[in-house]
């Protein structure tokens, strides 16, 4: 999970460059693994834009959520989350 501390400067730098609600993109890189695929997905309604895109190599999966987010403290929150999820990469 991230620090409070964490928490609080991604708030602060959201609410300078974003007007809420405003679309939102979340980048993430994995190793491409069922349990962890599912995990991040669930992070996600099902009416989020989805984008899927393996490596040259296949050994990592990039993906990438747009959705209408409502508040910095929303989207802090969805970070937190995936924080929580072994091997993944935030972008």
């Amino acid at each position: 999970m991230l620090s409070d501390e964490v928490k609080e400067r991604l708030r602060q730098r959201l609410d300078q460059v974003h007007e809420w609600p405003s679309v939102y993109m979340f980048k993430f890189i994995l190793e491409p693994d069922a349990d962890r695929l599912e995990a991040v997905t669930a992070l996600f309604p099902p009416e989020a834009e989805r984008l899927r895109k393996y490596s040259t190599s296949g050994k990592y999966l990039s993906l990438t959520f747009t959705e209408v987010m409502m508040s910095a403290g929303d989207v802090v929150e969805r970070y937190d989350r995936a924080s929580a999820i072994p091997g993944l990469i935030v972008l």
